[in-house]
C-alpha cells in the first residue's frame, strides 16, 4: 500500500497585506490540516497560487513546510513551470529540501503534442531521484493528460501517481481500470464536490481545495467510504457541497480561480485560521459584502457560530 492516500489537500499559502508570505498563519494552516486528520500535505499547488512565487520564496515554502509537517504526513510538492529543465531545477530543490514526492504537469504556454509530454515526464523523473506525480489539469495548462498517457507513465514506472483535476470523470474511470491491481500506483481526484462518487469508482484519494476550509469533513467522508457507508458518504458530499458554494460568491466580479481560492482564503480568515484573504497580484481578494456570505455559508454548515 502506497503511503499517498486519503485526504491530501493542496495547501493554501496565506499572504500578509505587502504580499509577503505570511508564515505565522501558513504554521496554522498546516496544523490545521494535521489536526483535522488529513493523511498529506500538496504544498505548492494550485490552491497555493504556486506560479506566483520565485525560485527563492518556493524554496521557503517548502522548507517550512516540511519543518512543520515533521515527519507526521508525507510532504508532496509542486514543482510547476512551463518546460522540462525549469520543472527539473525546482525538483531538484524540491529534492534537497526532503519532500516525500513531486508533482509534474503537462508543459505550458508552449503547444505540446502526447509525444512530447511523454517525454517531459520521463526527463524529468531521470534527472532527478524522486517519485514523480503526474496532475492533469488542462484548464490552466491546455494540455490533456490522455488515458494512454497515464497508463503508459504509470506502467514503465516513471509516475507513482496521478491528480486528476481534469474534470473528465470517464476518462479517470477508465485510468483507474487500466491500472486496477498495480499497487505501486495511485490515483487521487482533485474535486471537491463528487468525491463519493470518485471513491465509489476505487480511487484511491482526495485532493480538494476546500478541505483548507474543512479538512475534517473530507476526512469524515474519507472515513465513511472506506467502512462502506456510503449512505453516511453522501450526507457529508452534500453538506460539502453547500459549503462549496463559497468559490461563487464573487463570480462575475474576478476570475474562476480567483473566487476559488479568494473563498478559501476569506473562509480561513472568518474561521480565525489565516489573518488576511490577501490574493497574489493582480487576483482580487474578495470584499466585505462578499465575506459576509462566505460567513453565512459557514454557518449554514456548521461551521461558523
Amino acid at each position: 500500500m502506497s503511503k499517498f492516500f486519503g485526504v491530501v489537500p493542496p495547501v493554501v499559502t496565506p499572504l500578509n497585506d505587502d504580499f509577503s508570505v505570511d508564515y505565522a498563519s501558513y504554521t496554522r494552516v498546516l496544523e490545521y490540516l494535521i489536526d483535522g486528520g488529513c493523511h498529506g500535505l500538496f504544498a505548492l499547488g494550485s490552491t497555493s497560487e504556486v506560479v506566483f512565487y520565485d525560485d527563492a520564496e518556493r524554496r521557503k515554502i517548502l522548507e517550512h513546510t516540511v519543518k512543520v509537517a515533521n515527519g507526521r504526513v508525507p510532504v508532496i510538492a509542486g514543482v510547476i513551470d512551463p518546460t522540462t529543465d525549469r520543472v527539473i531545477r525546482h525538483a531538484q530543490t524540491a529534492k534537497s529540501v526532503g519532500v516525500d514526492a513531486i508533482v509534474v504537469t503537462a508543459p505550458f504556454y508552449t503547444l505540446t503534442s502526447q509525444a512530447e509530454t511523454l517525454d517531459h515526464f520521463r526527463m524529468i523523473r531521470d534527472a532527478v531521484d524522486v517519485p514523480l506525480i503526474a496532475y492533469d489539469i488542462p484548464v490552466c495548462v491546455h494540455t490533456k493528460l490522455s488515458r494512454q498517457t497515464v497508463v503508459t507513465l504509470a506502467k514503465e514506472g516513471t509516475i507513482i501517481g496521478l491528480k486528476d483535476s481534469s474534470g473528465d470523470d470517464g476518462n479517470f474511470r477508465y485510468a483507474l481500470s487500466d491500472l486496477a491491481g498495480n499497487k505501486d500506483v495511485f490515483l487521487m481526484t482533485g474535486s471537491e464536490i463528487v468525491v463519493d462518487n470518485a471513491l465509489q469508482m476505487g480511487a484511491h484519494g482526495v485532493v480538494p481545495g476546500l478541505a483548507n476550509v474543512d479538512p475534517a469533513g473530507y476526512v469524515r467522508l474519507w472515513d465513511a467510504a472506506q467502512r462502506g457507508d456510503w449512505d453516511a458518504a453522501r450526507k457529508e458530499q452534500e453538506r460539502l457541497c453547500r459549503l462549496f458554494e463559497i468559490v461563487w460568491v464573487a463570480a462575475g466580479r474576478v476570475s474562476g480561480g480567483a473566487t476559488g481560492v479568494g473563498g478559501f482564503k476569506t473562509a480561513m480568515r472568518s474561521l480565525g485560521v489565516i489573518s488576511t484573504n490577501v490574493m497574489a497580484r493582480p487576483r482580487a481578494p474578495l470584499n466585505d459584502a462578499e465575506a459576509r456570505k462566505v460567513d453565512e455559508i459557514l454557518r449554514s454548515v456548521g461551521l461558523l457560530n
